[in-house]
């Protein structure tokens, strides 16, 4: 079980503290900071009118890897579908709880935390059946954010071990966020008519513990990511339609015999 640690953020304190052409994102561009992962396998990524995509695969599981860059511990604050991935509240990123990685380090964060030891997995599926819908949240789906913010103060020491490990921020008094109402969707809806949105999937073990940061007041760096289903990626004109065949010109080219045997069919 992967171990993860949370910390609350006091900045400023010393308290140890037309459809148009797309093109695959380049990470000049885009550094690859964050990652949307399928079975451990990055998500190909999109650059459609200066927007980063990437698909969605209804039903399937996702995980998010983010990466720091800095030489100083970052705290990463982590959104899906404009709730934060730790207390599913709606704040500024300044204001959000935070996931802490260690210089350079690495870490994947597969769904949103539920409490210090679990979490419920990411999940690809429908406005009508998100997170965000059963919470009355609807405003910002099919949008995953991570915003960085750097430590003030270097970290010299490295724990070997925490190239497994991440962190979070924990709660700050603020005010509950406003809940939105949204119609819902209906069930039987057309695939070209279903927008993508995250669920919350089934249970998995991921501990966090508390610490404090003093982190800079400004992000060091947003990287934004939209997703949705393939047909709606067509019709942004971020993908191209699938081939069309007419069944009467595919039958009128049919032939009697071809040479050879019967294949086997596996």
């Amino acid at each position: 079980m992967s171990k993860l640690f949370a910390c609350l953020t006091i900045a400023g304190l010393a308290l140890a503290a037309n459809p148009c052409t797309s093109v695959s994102a380049s990470p000049a561009q885009y550094p690859e900071v964050v990652d949307i992962l399928v079975n451990g396998v990055p998500q190909p990524r999109f650059v459609h009118e200066g927007r980063l995509y990437v698909e969605a695969l209804k039903g399937r599981e996702y995980a998010i890897r983010i990466r720091n860059p800095y030489g100083v511990r970052a705290a990463v604050a982590l959104s899906v579908d404009g709730l934060n991935t730790i207390d599913a509240r709606q704040t500024t990123a300044a204001n959000a709880r935070k996931w802490v990685l260690a210089p350079y380090q690495t870490v994947t964060i597969s769904g949103w935390q539920t409490s210090q030891s679990e979490a419920r997995r990411f999940e690809f599926t429908t406005e009508a059946r998100s997170y965000g819908q059963a919470l009355g949240k609807t405003a910002n789906l099919g949008v995953i954010s991570a915003v960085f913010f750097k430590e003030r103060v270097a970290i010299v020491s490295r724990d070997a071990n925490e190239q497994e490990r991440g962190r979070v921020d924990a709660p700050r008094p603020a005010a509950s966020a406003r809940q939105e109402s949204a119609a819902a969707e209906d069930k039987k809806a057309q695939a070209e008519d279903e927008y993508a949105a995250t669920g919350m999937g089934r249970r998995t073990g991921h501990e966090v513990t508390q610490v404090w940061l003093d982190l800079e007041t400004t992000p060091a760096q947003t990287i934004d990511i939209r997703y949705e289903f393939r047909p709606q990626m067509v019709r942004l004109g971020i993908l191209p339609p699938a081939p069309t065949v007419d069944p009467l010109q595919r039958r009128e080219r049919a032939r009697g015999f071809e040479p050879g045997f019967s294949p086997v069919v596996p």
